[in-house]
């Protein structure tokens, strides 16, 4: 799993296209200008899940570190 610094709710991303950094230094491409959301094309199916340590978002594959 990849995990970005910060907490970033799906709301803040709202027509955006960005490509993020990770904290195990491998970039993923964010892309929220269709509607919905996509993490390294997955579709977010949960978004907005706030843990005490930040924000989760579900995807619907899996996409694993370069």
């Amino acid at each position: 799993y990849h995990v970005v610094p910060g907490a970033v709710t799906s709301d803040q991303l709202a027509g955006q296209r960005l490509s993020v950094a990770t904290v195990q230094g491998d970039t993923v491409q964010i892309d929220a200008t269709g509607g919905g959301v996509k993490v390294d094309g997955a579709n977010v199916t949960t978004a907005d899940i706030i843990a005490t340590n930040g924000v989760i978002h579900v995807i619907d594959a899996v996409i694993l570190p370069n």
